[in-house]
């Protein structure tokens, strides 16, 4: 005797893997985003390093400028860009910003009076980094 799957056995592996499917690809994306969130949130915190050290090491005022509409920030030493980056483009987030730059001074102590906080988020991730008076930044 031969034995074979009947049509009814196939038709409901099939079901149960499209259940299966149907729960994984929810989380699969959320740990897209997950990880497309702490990769920019990683970038940005480097980008601050960067301004903080260029302004130390000419001496001179660095700083960093967010565009929340364009989801880029770049670091800037009088009119020379040092550094920019892309977000939108390269990990599909979008930025919010209390303020649209921070300054370092000749020192790589934070130029100004008050503190930046931004907000990265993609989907239903979101991540908040927040430079402190004096340039430090802590996720």
């Amino acid at each position: 005797m031969r034995r074979a799957t009947t049509l009814l056995e196939l038709l409901l592996v099939l079901a149960i893997l499209g259940i299966l499917g149907a729960m994984v690809v929810p989380s699969a994306a959320r740990l897209i985003d997950r990880i497309q969130v702490n990769g920019a949130a990683t970038e940005l915190c480097a980008l601050f390093a960067v301004a903080r050290h260029t302004a130390t090491f000419r001496s001179a005022r660095a700083a960093v400028h967010l565009d929340s509409a364009r989801a880029t920030a770049s670091v800037t030493v009088g009119r020379d860009t040092v550094r920019a980056v892309e977000l939108l483009h390269a990990r599909g987030v979008h930025l919010r910003a209390t303020r649209d730059s921070v300054a370092y001074g000749p020192t790589g102590l934070g130029y100004g009076a008050s503190t930046a906080t931004v907000i990265v988020e993609r989907g239903r991730e979101a991540e908040t980094l927040y430079v402190s008076r004096l340039g430090r930044v802590r996720k």
